[in-house]
């Protein structure tokens, strides 16, 4: 049992992680589950690599990475708008011409400047172990936020992840709450970078809620499952971390991951153990 306590009680900086880490999974699970219902893997996937030129101009002029990152996102949901809009092309070609341009520009960026040797690997694996209080509390007011619209938007979207048009039908705007469900999923890119970085928060954004949504039927449920998995990663990836000396961040996604597929493969193999006694009834 001290093996599984002591680290985060003789030590600040694990306990610290342990609380950002926690925050995370919380904003993570609930945009997450949204993600998934909504089919926006890509969208979440390429707000969390397109804030990259974001960060790095903040750095570059002096600016905390964070107001880089809200730019960024703000320049990538906005940029998709107008091109659905103004053009006949699609909304994943617009996803995809956005997150492969702002991808490139931040490597352009970052090749360009001798000052990211440091910074460059904080940015995209995160620095968990370094999050300090204020951090902590920024992380707290967004996952406040965060699950401020989750309740205030429950009706609206669950009708949008469902039956869109059933949503007009209700007198809600597909419109309005798209772009609302899209904020909520920027703002948990946004403040979680700084936790995982901006290559890992797309695993903790979809793995949790995708072995949620294996194992619930209701969104609710879903949502629990992937709070209870993205911090049981958490805590686990830390452990793994601090005991084996590896990237903090890497490992907790990696324990995502891993939990992802044992609900996946046991879920196969309860419904096969199910489905062949009746196969043998029948026949």
């Amino acid at each position: 049992m001290d093996l599984l306590v002591t680290p985060f009680s003789s030590n600040g900086f694990m306990l610290q992680a342990l609380i950002a880490g926690s925050l995370v999974s919380i904003a993570c699970a609930i945009a997450g589950t949204f993600v998934i219902l909504r089919g926006l893997a890509f969208i979440g996937d390429a707000l969390a690599h397109g804030v990259l030129p974001g960060i790095a101009v903040a750095i570059l002029v002096g600016f905390p990475g964070i107001i880089g990152a809200a730019i960024g996102a703000a320049f990538m949901i906005g940029g998709i708008t107008l091109i659905t809009q103004r053009s006949r092309l699609s909304s994943d070609t617009a996803i995809g011409l956005l997150f492969i341009g702002m991808l490139s520009l931040g490597v352009v960026i970052v090749s360009r400047s001798n000052s990211f040797s440091g910074d460059l690997i904080r940015i995209l694996f995160g620095e968990i172990f370094g999050i300090g209080i204020p951090s902590i509390l920024i992380q707290l007011v967004a996952t406040v936020v965060i699950v401020v619209i989750a309740v205030i938007c429950a009706r609206p979207f669950l009708l949008l992840s469902f039956d869109p048009e059933q949503a007009e039908v209700a007198g809600f705007s597909v419109r309005l709450y798209h772009n609302v469900m899209l904020f909520m999923i920027a703002i948990t890119v946004i403040v979680s970078f700084q936790t995982v970085g901006t290559l890992l928060v797309f695993g903790l954004l979809i793995a949790p809620a995708g072995a949620g949504a294996l194992l619930a039927r209701r969104i609710e449920a879903m949502m629990a499952w992937a709070l209870v998995f993205g911090i049981l990663s958490v805590y686990s990836g830390l452990l793994i971390s601090y005991y084996f000396d590896l990237a903090a961040g890497a490992s907790i996604i990696m324990v995502t991951v891993v939990i992802f597929f044992i609900v996946f493969i046991v879920k196969n193999i309860r419904h096969h153990r199910v489905a062949y006694p009746r196969e043998l009834t029948h026949g």
